[in-house]
């Protein structure tokens, strides 16, 4: 792993230790040392057991011996250690989980934050994977750095310096070569593993990613692949996306089996030079047999907790990977500077704006001005790609402008394109106003005349809805979405193409029903359409060709009619 890839852990090292009180600093560090005494507490369990059963033997040999040896002690002991052992491993798994779901929380809010930033929900459409292994795969390959690297690595330091001592006070260079032998082992074999395995761990995230991505694409998209005659080259792209996975499976299984036998190499190579020194210090008659089975147990496993790092080495490559992907979008963004509120009495001022798509050629808005009225309701209307959209999006917020100047009302945005999740009709609702009671979502309900059909469902506002609003026809779908838009308390509501894919007679009664609402409750609306049913209450029409404004038109003036004249009919 070289060195420079660690640049990239620095946004993820930061969020494990973002000033939140020192709450989670203090779980972290928590952690290690109730890793570390777990572990400390069965090293010293195995050396005073081996003590006690030797210095019984030996005190056994002779009756003065046997009467005068005091086994209450060493044995409260082993039960004092076995009680500390099992109440530090319990704390360190609860505590170590809660910190690791604490991190990994702020990962997703961060990284949700990012997302949420202006123009990138339209660059995550085009990749919608991209979004979801990001949220899932990528954040959960950090757990590891924590649970898998942290808390065994300082665990197993704390455990070789403590064994180290404990052998040194019966000899000191045995505890120094101890010391050394046991650091330069237990983390140069991980090293080394982590080395050989880089490729690999990134082949297999890699491998991971590319399998879902296409399972999911032959899933949803099976009836589109069999028109065109695909099923069979999705079918085999699935499959050799899994040989790749069982490929590098198989290699990264084949070093960790080998990281084991190094590991027992070396257990074996330690015990038997600790066997040697002990062996020297009984005939010279410096320690007796009880010390000597006290130092081969310690030295024997005081290595173990080495061993809990090869998981941590094994992934290592793919939480770097995972790392670098992330690293920029976490770091914390500057806080957006508040849009500028327009003057009393208007509801959107835009001046000279220029706005685009990012590596377009030419701007879509060129030089576009527009003030909209508190209460008034404008239709912005216009061909197709004349610009429409965009200008709901920069007065929306959601594409920042090249230049030029925007004030803005706190608004709503209803788009084309309709989102509605796997959950109740009622959730659904929610997304907009949380604290909503049955009776306001029933008002937006029939707002957005729907509220006969949701009523006519057997669960009412708890019928549960499949992914994208399965369950309801489109029609329905978008009107639970206006619903939606109704239910926010914005003085100011963005509709485009507010009535697509309704029937004649409905959409009228819907646009009826948003405009009367609108008015009622002292809203602005601006509606961006091409369709003269959704244009014809407006108090101004806007026509924008090639991304300017290039005529405005009151309601009392003779051109309204005309430009509404000109409006696709139902």
């Amino acid at each position: 792993m070289k060195l420079r890839g660690l640049r990239h852990l620095r946004p993820v090292l930061s969020v494990f230790v973002e000033a939140d009180g020192g709450h989670r600093r203090a779980m972290m560090l928590a952690g290690v040392l109730l890793a570390a005494t777990t572990v400390l507490a069965g090293v010293a369990l195995l050396g005073l057991s081996g003590w006690f059963i030797s210095a019984t033997a030996i005190a056994g040999l002779s009756t003065a011996t046997a009467l005068m040896f005091d086994v209450f002690a060493p044995g409260a002991g082993i039960r004092l250690l076995a009680l500390i052992r099992t109440a530090a491993r319990y704390g360190e798994r609860i505590t170590t989980h809660d910190a690791t779901l604490s991190v990994l929380a702020s990962l997703r809010e961060r990284l949700f934050r990012g997302f949420a930033a202006a123009g990138e929900a339209r660059r995550l459409r085009g990749r919608p994977a991209l979004l979801l292994f990001r949220l899932t795969g990528d954040v959960d390959a950090l757990d590891s750095l924590y649970l898998r690297v942290i808390v065994p690595l300082g665990a197993a330091i704390v455990t070789a310096l403590l064994a180290g001592l404990a052998v040194g006070l019966a000899y000191a260079w045995a505890g120094v070569v101890l010391v050394i032998v046991l650091l330069l082992a237990g983390i140069g074999i991980p090293l080394a593993l982590s080395h050989a395995s880089e490729k690999s761990a990134r082949r297999r995230s890699h491998a991971m990613e590319a399998l879902r991505a296409r399972t999911v694409d032959l899933s949803a998209g099976h009836t589109e692949l069999a028109m065109a005659g695909r099923v069979a080259a999705q079918i085999a792209h699935v499959h050799g996306a899994e040989r790749r996975l069982a490929a590098a499976d198989d290699k990264l299984n084949r070093l960790d089996t080998a990281a084991g036998a190094a590991f027992g190499v070396t257990s074996a190579i330690i015990l038997a030079g600790m066997l040697l020194i002990v062996a020297v210090l009984v005939e010279a008659e410096v320690i007796g047999a009880p010390v000597a089975a006290f130092m081969l147990l310690v030295a024997f496993a005081a290595l173990e907790p080495f061993g809990a790092l090869r998981r941590g080495a094994l992934e290592l490559g793919r939480t770097m990977l995972s790392a670098r992907r992330l690293g920029g979008r976490l770091a914390t963004p500057p806080a957006p500077a508040p849009r500028a509120r327009p003057s009393a009495g208007v509801s959107v001022a835009l001046d000279d704006v220029v706005a685009g798509h990012d590596g377009a050629d030419r701007p879509v808005l060129d030089g576009v001005s527009l003030h909209v009225g508190e209460r008034e309701t404008v239709a912005v209307i216009g061909a197709s790609g004349a610009g429409k959209s965009t200008l709901l999006a920069v007065i929306a917020g959601e594409i920042v402008p090249q230049s030029g100047r925007v004030a803005v009302l706190p608004h709503a945005l209803l788009t084309q394109r309709t989102e509605l999740f796997h959950d109740s009709v009622r959730e659904n609702l929610r997304l907009a106003a949380p604290a909503a009671d049955d009776a306001t979502l029933w008002g937006a309900l029939a707002v957005a005349g729907l509220a006969d059909d949701i009523a006519a469902l057997p669960q009412g506002l708890d019928a549960p809805l499949g992914e994208g609003g399965i369950g309801l026809s489109g029609g329905q779908s978008r009107r639970l979405a206006l619903a939606r838009l109704v239910l926010r308390p914005s003085p100011l509501w963005l509709v485009d193409e507010a009535s697509e894919g309704l029937d004649a007679a409905t959409a009228r009664d819907v646009m009826a029903r948003l405009h009367h609402t609108a008015r009622e409750t002292g809203r602005s609306l601006v509606i961006a359409t091409h369709l003269r049913r959704e244009a014809e209450a407006a108090d101004r029409i806007i026509v924008v060709e090639h991304g300017r404004i290039v005529a405005q038109a009151r309601r009392d003036d003779p051109s309204f009619e005309t430009w509404l004249g000109r409006l696709r009919p139902d």
